[in-house]
């Protein structure tokens, strides 16, 4: 029995990850993370199975909307890069 776990990520710089082809702009993104149980354990536990990132069709805009998966390490990478360019001195 598998679960899909819903987040909201917030890029407040542009953001480059490579599983995306192209950059993507500050702003709010949902991830959908797919879980499935751990069999043979004496308590409930998960391991990730797929994580996507949810962006807007290139062609369409806002009005469709693409899936692409999204490494969980690349995606650490990105959410530490965005926090150290808001942490930087002006």
């Amino acid at each position: 029995m598998e679960r899909t776990k819903h987040e909201r990520l917030i890029f407040r710089y542009p953001a480059s990850i490579s599983d995306v082809d192209e950059s993507l702009k500050p702003g709010t993104y949902t991830l959908e993370t797919i879980e499935e149980p751990i069999d043979g354990l004496s308590f409930v536990a998960y391991r990730r199975v797929c994580t996507t990132i949810v962006l807007p069709s290139r062609e369409h805009g806002d009005a469709c909307r693409q899936l692409v998966t999204i490494d969980s390490h690349v995606l650490e990478a990105a959410k530490e890069k965005d926090a150290e360019f808001a942490n930087q001195p002006t």
